[in-house]
C-alpha cells in the first residue's frame, strides 16, 4: 500500500458566496495539485470537497494521512460522523446534520483507504497547507470574477 499526503483547503468569500477548494497529493516524489469552485457555497462544504476529490484522485487503495486546517472535517471524521450514524443523521439538538451529502461522499471515499486526520493550524508553518490555501482562494476569486 502506497502511502499518500494529501494537504487540503476551502475558500469561501462570503458564507454563502463564491467558493474554492484544493488540494495537494503526495506520493514519494509525484505531486499533484487539484482546485475548483462553486458558486453560492460555504466554506465548510469547500473543505468537504477538497478532501472527497483528493481520495477520489487517487487509483487505487493508499494509507493516507489527510493534513486539513478545518477542525469541522478533522473531528468530523474523527468524533462526530459515527455518533451522527447512529443518529440518523440528526443531532443532539434535533436538527438534521449540515452537509449530508457531502459527508456521506466523504465516507464513501475514506473507505477505500487507511485515512488518518491530522489538523493543522491556518496560514501557519506548512508551505504545503498555505500552498492550498492559495489555489482554493484563487478558485473562487476566478469565479467570482467571472460572475
Amino acid at each position: 500500500m502506497k502511502n499518500v499526503l494529501l494537504f487540503t483547503d476551502g475558500s469561501c468569500f462570503g458564507n454563502p458566496g463564491a467558493g474554492g477548494w484544493a488540494c495537494l497529493l503526495r506520493c514519494g516524489s509525484i505531486e499533484k495539485e487539484l482546485s475548483g469552485s462553486e458558486a453560492n457555497t460555504t466554506n465548510n462544504r469547500m473543505e468537504l470537497r477538497a478532501v472527497i476529490a483528493g481520495l477520489s484522485a487517487l487509483k487505487e487503495p493508499a494509507a493516507v494521512r489527510v493534513v486539513t486546517d478545518s477542525q469541522y472535517v478533522q473531528r468530523g471524521m474523527t468524533q462526530y460522523v459515527p455518533r451522527w450514524i447512529r443518529n440518523s443523521w440528526v443531532s443532539s439538538r434535533g436538527v438534521p446534520i449540515a452537509n449530508r451529502d457531502l459527508w456521506e461522499a466523504l465516507l464513501r471515499e475514506s473507505r477505500r483507504h487507511n485515512v488518518r486526520w491530522t489538523w493543522v493550524r491556518g496560514h501557519g508553518a506548512s508551505a504545503d497547507q498555505n500552498r492550498c490555501d492559495q489555489l482554493a482562494q484563487a478558485a473562487a476569486r476566478e469565479l467570482r470574477a467571472a460572475a
